[in-house]
């Protein structure tokens, strides 16, 4: 496929345009009928804006709906229902590709180094790093469990592990998204955000197709719509 015709917009497709493309884009006309005054170019700290971080937090938000997903497999078991193993091995499987071997990878090479040696957050990132181990033992043990059918006794095994992890990861991510990630924006200069911006995205495409993000995202839907869990409004107290 010409890259021309391709429905994915890179974005290095948007930063590699030149400033005078960009400012020769958009003029507004003068009062009086005065030359046409060019937009200001785009100077090159606007473009650090697509950063690594929003990449990092968007994925945060699949782990949220992820969680959704495990809390209604405790909700069902709990209340006397068959454990959902189907749909709570895809979740987890989704989590240990996409969260553990992806996301948490990024973070382990890319922001959790560069903290360490600003000397910022130091024990911060030391629970977050135990937290990720941990988390992976969980995955394993979901994994594992799902697999097949589960009786009673493991059925309450499953229930506890699912809980353990939703009770560390909401704080965690919410530890990341509001200290972590604006802490790692302010030790890496913006060229420095550009350069990982591009690795990222390079990446996330390489593990996970031309769609990337969006295909995961996708998988996410189907499971909600498995469980019943998809439409938003269901969310909605009464009022």
């Amino acid at each position: 496929m010409d890259d021309r015709d391709s429905p994915v917009v890179r974005r290095r497709d948007l930063l590699g345009l030149s400033t005078a493309a960009l400012a020769g884009a958009v003029t507004v006309t003068a009062p009086g009928g005065a030359a046409p005054a060019v937009a200001a170019p785009y100077a090159p700290e606007q473009e650090a804006e697509v950063t690594p971080p929003e990449d990092l937090m968007r994925e945060h938000g699949v782990l949220k709906r992820l969680l959704l997903v495990y809390r209604e497999g405790i909700r069902r078991i709990e209340s006397g229902e068959r454990a959902p193993a189907r749909s709570l091995n895809a979740a987890a499987r989704i989590i240990r590709g996409f969260v553990e071997d992806y996301h948490e990878h990024l973070e382990e090479k890319y922001v959790f180094p560069r903290l360490r040696e600003a000397g910022r957050l130091t024990g911060t990132v030391s629970v977050l790093l135990l937290q990720h181990r941990r988390g992976r033992e969980l995955t394993g043990r979901i994994l594992a469990a799902t697999r097949r059918t589960t009786g009673a006794r493991a059925a309450h095994t499953l229930v506890a592990d699912m809980a353990a992890f939703v009770r560390m990861y909401e704080p965690h991510e919410a530890r990341e998204d509001t200290v972590v990630f604006p802490a790692f924006r302010e030790v890496v200069p913006a060229k420095e955000f550009l350069r990982l911006g591009e690795v990222f995205e390079d990446e996330e495409h390489r593990r996970f197709g031309p769609r990337g993000f969006e295909g995961v995202v996708d998988q996410v839907a189907d499971i909600e719509k498995a469980l019943g869990i998809y439409d938003l409004s269901r969310f909605t107290p009464p009022g």
